[in-house]
């Protein structure tokens, strides 16, 4: 499914207008003026369902993220790097959409997973807090002398009860929602995106592979194909992952490359990298 299917970034000559007219010298910065233009990013055509940016640090894949976020006012959860001149650039910026966005349209970022792991990490911490109230107060009820004197009472004796029926396991289970720390950080991380990726919806994702072992990458890999093909959507993804460049239809747009051009996976530095790295131990996977 495709939502969209251009978009243009302003021109040198543009930014070049706009620049002089602010008179650049008394700001320490005008980004995201001056990045994507150093690498002649002028438009991006999405006619694939997955697309991905690929590129080393400042090559401006993630401000080319935000960017279109910004224009199209998808939902995120965390704040980004906005300066003062972020509004006055994504002004020059023009969308073309095939269709209306549905509303559940978002980007997530590294920081949204993170965060994500933070508060899941947060609420263990009361949750473990919790567990060791309910064992004193297991203890406390299961052996205690309890005599009913009024209505009162009642809830205690419910209390009494059930400690004395259940073993202290089933009675802290039975009070406690399930203890989420069961997820590694991995598995909370994975988590997030299958639970804010949803049917039908545009999805910007930046660095997914962030907080992912190599499996957890090939099984986000595997949810997202599906999910691009069966169930309506379409993803715009920076990465480095070489699982993910390596999706099946995925248009990859090689941002480290002056100007900027659509790339084979295999061919990129990364991937080679990865490749040269391995086959020159390949005797050690096979020798016994």
């Amino acid at each position: 499914m495709i939502y969209l299917s251009q978009f243009t970034f302003p021109s040198i000559g543009t930014e070049e207008r706009f620049l002089h007219e602010i008179k650049e010298t008394c700001f320490s910065t005008v980004y995201p003026f001056q990045i994507l233009t150093e690498h002649q990013i002028h438009t991006l055509n999405f006619d694939e369902s997955i697309t991905i940016l690929y590129g080393g640090n400042g090559s401006g894949k993630t401000t080319a993220l935000n960017v279109i976020a910004e224009k199209l006012t998808l939902q995120r959860d965390t704040l980004y790097n906005r300066t003062n001149f972020f509004g006055d650039f994504v002004n020059f910026c023009d969308a073309v959409l095939e269709r209306e966005l549905p509303k559940k349209s978002r980007i997530i970022t590294s920081d949204d997973v993170f965060d994500f792991m933070l508060n899941l990490r947060s609420l263990n911490e009361g949750i473990d807090q919790k567990r060791s109230e309910l064992f004193e107060d297991y203890y406390e009820a299961k052996h205690s002398r309890f005599t009913l004197h009024s209505i009162d009472d009642y809830e205690q004796l419910v209390k009494v009860n059930r400690a004395r029926k259940n073993t202290k396991s089933q009675y802290v289970r039975e009070q406690l929602s399930e203890n989420v720390r069961e997820h590694s950080n991995g598995e909370s991380a994975y988590l997030y995106f299958t639970e804010n990726i949803q049917e039908n919806g545009l999805f910007l994702l930046d660095e997914p592979e962030n907080s992912l072992s190599p499996e957890r990458q090939q099984d986000l890999t595997a949810f997202l194909e599906e999910s691009a093909r069966f169930f309506g959507c379409q993803f715009i993804i920076a990465t480095h992952s070489p699982f993910l460049l390596a999706m099946k239809y995925a248009k990859i747009y090689n941002l480290d490359e002056t100007p900027m051009r659509a790339s084979k996976w295999t061919n990129l530095p990364n991937v080679r990298a990865y490749y040269e790295f391995f086959k020159q131990r390949e005797k050690e996977f096979t020798s016994p």
